[in-house]
């Protein structure tokens, strides 16, 4: 956050909340032509129990962003905005391009941006009855379970039936050179083609779970372009690291034939998250190993507890190659999205994954904030210093560089 947004955020902190803001000069606002459509500005407001002046104190927070603006910066973001409710994948990508920085100026003009889709989206599901307007896949499994040619399948088999799909691909990031190959795109070569589909690699940059920090952001910024299908694939996972599950509304799990027996199926971990087990490369002489896997998870999942009171995992069998089972798979998917509608647990799990990244991202940030601290990078070295020798522990230290920060940060 820049010094603006952080000394906004210590202002309103101390505001009673009866505190009313007063008139905003003509001179500071935007062009009324710059944030047309349902963005809030200082004229008209969009949340509900807000006048015009932002009574409440936290209201104020989005337009402070708006106010500091430069004239390219807004025609920066005007552009940007205009090409992806247009659809423009030129657009999407440089829109993503701009979430994903870590430039702090960059970085306050993307929350700007995502801003405005969000307020776009909420009127594009209001059209829609208040249900979402794209349906959001997570797709995980271990390396070689063969994700990237799933994805390339299923997604031409939707393009071809009408629907515009998003592809955001996660890679490993290397944690000796800090590089990533990004080959999933290399290998969608099909599919990255195709006009009604796009396809993003992002490395995770020594982000744990599989995705990256940005990735919650990109799935807004593709349902704000119009693609009514959102497919996330990670990394390949362990158990633990399932952080996918937490950003969509089916998470599903793509295991190869020879991927462990039952006992591996029940074990606590990624399977319990799983929506939908697909038992991948069902062909030639691997059709016998899928078969015995699918009944294997088929069992054990009956010995998980139920995560949803709508819907009970399923376990099948799909070959990218021959293209058997990938029809009943993305049926599989639908019956799932229909029945989660129905009963609204597809809105209530949008809601709380929300509350979950909310606390992801603070998380990282304190963290980050704390690194930086000119208290803590003052003591640090000494105490690396003592804890290598032994002569302190690890405890200790990590004790007195928090009350190093605590006490200089209430000064």
């Amino acid at each position: 956050m820049g010094r603006f947004g952080v000394c906004l955020l210590r202002h309103v902190s101390s505001l009673p909340s009866s505190f009313t803001c007063p008139p905003v000069p003509r001179t500071r606002c935007l062009h009324p032509r710059v944030f047309t459509g349902s963005f809030p500005c200082y004229r008209r407001t969009t949340v509900p129990g807000l006048s015009c002046q932002h009574r409440r104190d936290l209201g104020t927070a989005a337009p402070q962003h708006i106010q500091d603006l430069s004239g390219p910066e807004q025609r920066l973001l005007n552009k940007l905005y205009d090409g992806l409710v247009g659809g423009q994948r030129a657009s999407l990508a440089e829109s993503i391009t701009l979430v994903e920085t870590q430039h702090p100026r960059k970085k306050e003009l993307a929350q700007v941006l995502l801003q405005r889709v969000l307020a776009y989206r909420r009127e594009q599901e209001a059209r829609n009855g208040g249900k979402p307007v794209a349906f959001r896949v997570g797709l995980s499994g271990p390396p070689g379970a063969g994700k990237s040619s799933f994805i390339e399948v299923v997604g031409k088999m939707l393009t071809g039936r009408g629907h515009k799909v998003a592809v955001l691909a996660v890679d490993p990031s290397s944690c000796t050179t800090g590089g990533s190959l990004m080959g999933d795109k290399t290998r969608m070569t099909e599919l990255s083609r195709d006009m009604n589909a796009f396809i993003r690699p992002s490395p995770t940059s020594g982000t744990l779970g599989g995705v990256t920090r940005t990735t919650n952001e990109a799935v807004v910024l593709c349902e704000g372009a119009g693609y009514d299908v959102v497919l996330v694939e990670t990394v390949g996972v362990g158990q633990s690291e399932f952080a996918v599950a937490d950003m969509v509304d089916m998470f599903v799990l793509l295991i190869p034939p020879a991927g462990g027996d039952e006992l591996q199926g029940i074990k606590r971990g990624i399977i319990e998250r799983a929506d939908l087990v697909v038992v991948t490369k069902s062909d030639g002489d691997l059709v016998v190993p899928a078969r015995r896997i699918q009944t294997e998870y088929t069992s054990a999942l009956k010995l998980l507890r139920r995560s949803s009171k709508s819907w009970n995992p399923k376990v099948v069998r799909a070959s990218s190659h021959t293209f058997d089972g990938i029809p009943e798979v993305w049926a599989k998917m639908e019956s799932y999205r229909d029945a989660m509608l129905a009963s609204g647990e597809l809105q209530g799990r949008r809601t709380a994954q929300q509350k979950v990244w909310m606390w992801s991202l603070i998380q990282e940030s304190v963290v980050r904030h704390f690194q930086n601290h000119p208290s803590v990078r003052g003591a640090l070295p000494h105490l690396e210093e003592k804890v290598t020798k032994g002569v302190i522990s690890p405890g200790l230290a990590a004790d007195l560089l928090l009350k190093a920060f605590s006490s200089s940060a209430s000064l």
